[in-house]
């Protein structure tokens, strides 16, 4: 019956309100927006690009920093073209396909952007707690293996929840308060009983929350530990300058996302997810590689020397 149900609801449309209760900031959302989107895609694919002909950054972090960039490029065109759309026309709807993919797509994108941040803390622990065998450790089987691991659970946590809207009704307004096909929006204009659904997603986000974070905390006290006991200052401040970049990184989408779900139950707290959901959907992206190239030196060379010489790094 459930499946029938869904079936009857694959014709429905989504309107998707946005930031349409603010009429005057319609154009210059629209603007701010295309800028950070712009800089999103050159900086993600530049990142791609410089650490792909560089042969001096084919280095393990190098290729992990890769499918970061990968991920943050696919995860912001899954959500901010819409978005720009529907800044500047007045239709605002989706279809229930085109509303079910994006959720898909950007579900398999954060999910593997979680635990891609897993996987570079690990290969930092390696980096500092085992300089001398780290090329061994991280061989490129294993790198390819680490690589793969996040991918295969963002598809798995991807499918199964985009299962939960194809079986549900949708019968009254389907108006969706945000900007993106976020699945507790969709379950919430649904006619059916969201409950089972609502908490299997609860399940499936913290525990790949807990998990994400239980891996970069357990990598990170090692890597500290490790810092703490090498005898020279410089040793201690060279081995954590290896880090401060993808620590910030982690800082700053964790940080996010706890608060985000952190938001107590208010009428203002729709406000407060779309403006938490906007930093880690749309702002993120685009640190991500601003964070890694300005604190990173062989990629500030690379830049330059790609820049200068555009024929010469190859």
């Amino acid at each position: 019956m459930l499946i029938a149900e869904g079936n009857q609801s694959s014709g429905a449309t989504f309107t998707l309100l946005g930031f349409s209760e603010y009429p005057v900031l319609q154009v210059p959302l629209f603007l701010v927006f295309l800028i950070v989107y712009t800089v999103t895609v050159l900086g993600n694919l530049g990142m791609i690009i410089i650490i792909r002909v560089n042969p001096k950054l084919h280095t393990p972090m190098y290729f992990f920093l890769s499918h970061l960039s990968f991920v943050d490029f696919c995860y912001s065109s899954t959500v901010t073209p819409k978005l720009l759309e529907n800044l500047v026309v007045e239709d605002r709807t989706i279809s229930f396909t085109g509303c079910i993919m994006q959720f898909s797509f950007a579900c398999l994108f954060v999910v593997a952007e979680t635990f891609m941040l897993a996987v570079m803390s690990y290969d930092r622990f390696v980096a500092v707690c085992n300089p001398l065998l780290y090329t061994v450790v991280m061989s490129p089987k294993l790198c390819a293996s680490l690589v793969a691991a996040p991918y295969t659970w963002a598809a798995v946590c991807s499918l199964t929840l985009t299962y939960f809207p194809l079986v549900l009704s949708f019968c009254g307004s389907n108006i969706l308060n945000n900007f993106f096909c976020e699945l507790s929006v969709i379950i919430s204009v649904s006619c059916s009983d969201p409950y089972t659904f609502q908490v299997f997603g609860f399940v499936i986000a913290i525990f790949g929350e807990v998990s994400s974070l239980g891996i970069i905390l357990t990598t990170y006290i090692l890597i500290f530990v490790t810092i703490l006991r090498m005898p020279s200052a410089g040793g201690r401040q060279k081995a954590f300058s290896t880090c401060v970049s993808h620590l910030t990184a982690i800082t700053i989408f964790h940080g996010t996302v706890l608060c985000l779900y952190c938001v107590p139950n208010s009428k203002n707290s729709w406000l407060i997810v779309k403006v938490g959901s906007v930093f880690y959907t749309v702002i993120i992206p685009m640190l991500n590689p601003l964070i890694y190239s300005l604190r990173n030196q062989d990629v500030k060379e690379s830049v330059m020397k790609l820049m200068n010489h555009p024929m010469q790094i190859c």
